[in-house]
């Protein structure tokens, strides 16, 4: 918990939503896991659209796949709203989805092995796909020793269940978000340690930008800055469903960042590299990544606007 003096209303509020959240846990996890992701993933289906949210990922859709017909945005938005609802009702039964209980499917866990076998420092980078949890389930099942970073939940009592929830599944390692200069991530590739990024999101302050989806976006240069200065690589995973609460996991091959003597060229080639990996594993299924986000410029938006649409 921060040192900032909490008032006490704060305090109280803070204690009654981790209540809510221990009893949404201890409710889910009497569930079936199949039960569990497909009764809320058909509620999102219906309540997604009713949100201000749906907006956002409409706005989206049509940013990135502009040529598509409405009938296919509209699938799209559907099925990503149910994709949300499976990966909510997913999270606090972690435990019982990774490679080890037979619901993953990990594709090249050679890749993986040889990473835990030579102690071998990597900055594995990802997005929000799928059911993203799976990716640094499959990591630790597959023993690898790595930081997985995560954003802090403003109620101090919730963020630490949510990291007991991770620790059901094996994550035991945290790092706060930032730059290359968090000093877990360091210290973590410094004694040969793997570490984790989710590379996906919109990050203005200190954002690097680079083409996605025909336009300019600011993306994390974190994990590009991280490879470059241990002279490691980037190693991109995917999250796929297969069906229903079941998955594919991909160990994709390495992404070698050259090193010209021009750091500031060489983050930004490496973060149009993840920016381009995002983008192929987005055009492959549409429907199974997180379009809830405002990714793009606001100047983005505001097109749409001007068109009508």
């Amino acid at each position: 918990m921060s040192d900032k003096p909490v008032s006490w209303t704060r305090d109280l509020a803070w204690r009654i939503e981790a209540v809510g959240f221990d009893l949404f846990t201890f409710l889910f996890r009497l569930m079936p896991v199949d039960f569990a992701s497909g009764v809320v993933g058909t509620l999102f289906r219906w309540l997604g659209p009713l949100t201000k949210t749906h907006k956002v990922a409409r706005d989206n859709i049509l940013l990135a796949f502009p040529d598509k017909d409405q009938a296919w945005r509209d699938k799209v938005l559907a099925d990503q709203w149910e994709n949300n609802g499976r990966t909510f009702a997913e999270f606090p039964l972690m435990d019982r989805i990774r490679p080890s209980t037979g619901r993953v499917e990990l594709v090249n866990a050679e890749r993986l092995h040889q990473i835990a076998a030579n102690m071998e420092p990597v900055v594995f980078v990802s997005g929000h796909l799928s059911n993203w949890e799976v990716m640094p389930a499959a990591i630790v099942d597959s023993g690898v020793t790595c930081q997985m970073t995560y954003r802090a939940a403003n109620n101090p009592y919730v963020d630490k269940r949510i990291k007991e929830s991770r620790f059901r599944y094996g994550v035991r390692l945290f790092a706060p978000k930032g730059g290359d200069g968090a000093r877990e991530l360091l210290e973590a590739l410094g004694k040969g340690e793997s570490v984790a990024l989710m590379n996906d999101q919109k990050f203005n302050r200190g954002g690097v930008a680079q083409p996605f989806f025909g336009r300019e976006v600011m993306t994390a240069p974190g994990p590009s800055r991280l490879a470059l200065r241990f002279g490691t690589v980037l190693q991109p995973m995917s999250v796929q469903r297969t069906r229903g609460a079941r998955f594919r996991a991909v160990v994709h091959d390495p992404i070698v960042l050259e090193k010209t003597g021009d750091r500031t060229a060489d983050i930004a080639a490496g973060v149009l590299k993840v920016n381009q990996f995002m983008e192929e594993r987005i055009r492959e299924r549409p429907e199974e990544w997180f379009w809830v986000h405002r990714r793009w410029p606001n100047e983005a938006y505001a097109e749409l606007r001007e068109k009508g649409l």
